[in-house]
């Protein structure tokens, strides 16, 4: 299918930031793109050809977005999946595919997912309400610390905990979810895989995230992971394990544990681009976004190797500041080397919320490292 400088059109769900990104690749190429976002002023609407705001988790919103395009994506995964399948049944080419979106949404459903398929995963019990989850720590079936994560809607750290005591079990938000083996790691790793309706596959090289501490969300992510080479063969192996269960197209983010013992758990996957790809954007021959458009069109994969060791810094909403953005000192940092700040577009703040990330890159990863901490310690997202 042509999608050149043609009449073809490339709807993408959701406008946030890697949608944004995403239509980096789309400009240069021409292909014309729809989206849908519920917020008007979602980063993604003045790059792509037609915005449209509407729900993405109402069934005849989705179904008739995805009626005026060719081919559709997401850029985040809460989506309506029963518009989807329809859609999918009535000839419309969707990646990831429906039923790939189904397992990944839900967390409980995705971890019977990897014991299923003999994927090495963390132990986990699954409660349909925190009662039942309170029962098994009074019986003595579970016990503290573990890691609390909601079955459905979480993202960037919301919906995920690590409980130690009752008191913060108290403090848990309601409804389905999951206790997961809290798992002494040495390191959290990420691999991205990424695979055309052909069935051609590239990965990416192994990278390290390093978290907030009480964020559980990623403040640093290095390329290469500084990890030996057998781990890091290891880790990809184990990736494409993973999406050879899935058999999905277009980008997979494989989340993993590297634990004291040395042993590889998957942790979690995002069927799109992906946090811990950001780097790609400045370090790497094929970006992450780049890599996706040409799966989702059944291009050939792009090369996946680094150019240059690379640093990405997340740039976040400092804690007691909501409202209009300002990035105070960011002038600051332009004068550090291999710096390269990526500004998502988001006019409001508020703490830890997304709003841009900083890539730095330099031949050797330990300085690119330090000039990360630099930029975070510089540069901070506050309200005017």
């Amino acid at each position: 299918m042509e999608f050149f400088s043609s009449n073809k059109i490339l709807g993408i769900l959701g406008g946030g930031q890697l949608g944004k990104m995403l239509l980096y690749t789309t400009r240069q190429w021409d292909v014309t793109t729809h989206v849908l976002d519920p917020n008007p002023s979602a980063p993604a609407r003045l790059a792509c050809n037609l915005f449209v705001k509407g729900d993405l988790m109402d069934f005849d919103t989705v179904y008739a977005f995805g009626k005026q395009v060719d081919v559709l994506t997401i850029e985040i995964e809460n989506v309506n999946v029963e518009a989807l399948k329809k859609l999918e049944q009535e000839g419309v080419q969707i990646y990831p595919q429906p039923h790939v979106l189904e397992t990944i949404q839900n967390k409980c459903r995705q971890k019977k997912f990897y014991e299923h398929h003999q994927i090495p995963t963390a132990s986990f019990s699954e409660f349909e309400n925190l009662e039942q989850l309170n029962e098994a720590v009074a019986k003595g079936q579970l016990s503290f610390p573990f890691v609390w994560k909601s079955a459905a809607m979480g993202y960037d750290g919301y919906g995920v905990s690590i409980v130690r005591s009752n008191a913060d079990i108290a403090a848990l938000q309601a409804g389905p979810c999951m206790a997961e083996e809290f798992v002494p790691f040495d390191k959290e790793l990420a691999v991205i895989v990424c695979r055309n309706p052909s069935g051609e596959i590239a990965t990416y090289p192994v990278v390290e995230m390093e978290f907030h501490p009480t964020a559980n969300q990623v403040e640093y992510v290095l390329c290469p992971a500084r990890i030996d080479s057998i781990l890091a063969t290891k880790a990809r192996k184990i990736a494409m394990q993973v999406s050879a269960a899935y058999g999905h197209v277009g980008l997979l983010a494989v989340e993993l544990f590297l634990t004291q013992d040395g042993e590889i758990l998957v942790n979690e996957v995002a069927p799109r681009p992906h946090n811990s790809g950001h780097y790609t954007l400045e370090a790497s021959y094929t970006s992450q976004f780049e890599q996706h458009l040409r799966a989702l069109l059944n291009l050939p994969m792009g090369q996946t190797d680094s150019m240059v060791s690379a640093v990405m810094v997340n740039l976040v909403g400092k804690t007691g500041h909501q409202g209009n953005v300002f990035y105070k000192n960011i002038d600051q940092i332009l004068t550090l080397e291999g710096v390269s700040p990526h500004i998502y577009g988001k006019k409001e703040t508020r703490p830890f919320r997304k709003m841009g990330h900083v890539t730095i890159v330099h031949p050797k990863i330990e300085t690119a490292r330090s000039i990360a901490e630099q930029v975070k310690e510089t540069v901070e997202v506050i309200s005017k």
